[in-house]
């Protein structure tokens, strides 16, 4: 039996904390719709922040904090559209909304390599919704809603571009393989690349005269995604560093969500490379890659120098 029923749209957020706080069952019905404070970019006006805050961030903000004082919000898992080699994808009550679920599995060489690594699940999705809040947190709209539980996360639907932006601080992996360089070489600048989503084909290499022929994606939408990745790069290179860790190399994939691009998918040690800032090791699933051992470990190891709480069931 629920003391209190709130339905409607999914920022109601006031009420369901005052609801919690005064220690009534609360139950949260979320509506269908998109609603304003989902698609704004800065809320000026909200009570507590003179500087503003982003909208997306205030509504996960605002549910967490109602959820820590016992507030249910109810979003359960409808059915399975997608399975990819680490994730699954499932819709809700909510045409616009998400269940992102991370698995144990892990892959490499476009799933000729595969095995079951205990926590990684738990692990990535943490981790992966502590750097897109503090990308939010800096100018960047992405399509994290809020962290359901250590292994699901609720996310905007997105309509995604079937490429990938891969941005190199560093030259190694199939660069290296491609060009013939050094390995470890320190660019000069960092280099932005283009590559079409595609297992079968070995996700190959592309340039926008491609995607545009094709009609993947168009050159204004080429030039937002290019700039968000330069963006990402600047703010995650000086928060690796400042925890002791060089930012090699990372992939980044977008889509599309009521007009706006968003960065999607996830940012994890399982698509950026990571490397020890004194001795290089890697911490990063080249460790899976190489059989160097340790992963999971590798990524707990990185989290807690970005100050991250890990939880595992």
């Amino acid at each position: 039996i629920r003391d209190d029923l709130v339905t409607g749209v999914q920022t109601c957020a006031l009420p369901i904390l005052y609801a919690s706080r005064a220690a009534l069952n609360t139950l949260v019905l979320q509506g269908t719709e998109l609603d304003q404070l989902s698609l704004t970019t800065v809320v000026e006006n909200y009570p507590g922040f003179p500087e503003g805050i982003m909208g997306p961030k205030l509504i996960r903000d605002s549910r967490t904090q109602a959820q820590k004082f016992g507030a249910n919000y109810e979003m359960e898992k409808v059915k399975e559209i997608a399975a990819g080699k680490a994730k699954s994808m499932f819709t809700t009550n909510n045409p616009n909304e998400l269940i992102m679920e991370f698995r144990d599995d892990a892959s490499a060489f476009d799933g000729k390599k595969r095995a079951s690594l205990a926590g990684k699940g738990a692990v990535n999705n943490q981790f992966n919704a502590f750097i897109m809040d503090y990308l939010g947190d800096n100018g960047v709209d992405h399509h994290l809603i809020n962290l359901m539980d250590n292994t699901h996360s609720l996310v905007h639907s997105l309509d995604m571009f079937p490429i990938e932006c891969v941005i190199r601080n560093r030259a190694t992996g199939s660069i290296c393989r491609r060009l013939g360089t050094e390995d470890g070489l320190i660019l000069d600048k960092p280099l932005f690349e283009f590559f079409l989503k595609d297992d079968d084909l070995g996700d190959p290499l592309i340039n926008r005269n491609h995607i545009v022929s094709f009609g993947w994606a168009k050159d204004d939408e080429l030039d937002e995604m290019i700039s968000t990745s330069h963006k990402v790069n600047e703010l995650l290179t000086k928060l690796f560093a400042d925890s002791g860790m060089i930012l090699v190399d990372f992939k980044l994939e977008f889509g599309v969500s009521n007009g706006k691009i968003l960065l999607g998918d996830e940012f994890t040690p399982d698509g950026c490379r990571l490397w020890d800032d004194e001795t290089l090791e890697k911490l990063d699933k080249d460790r899976f890659r190489q059989d160097l051992g340790d992963v999971i470990e590798s990524y707990h190891m990185v989290a807690h120098r970005l100050g991250m709480q890990i939880k595992v069931d």
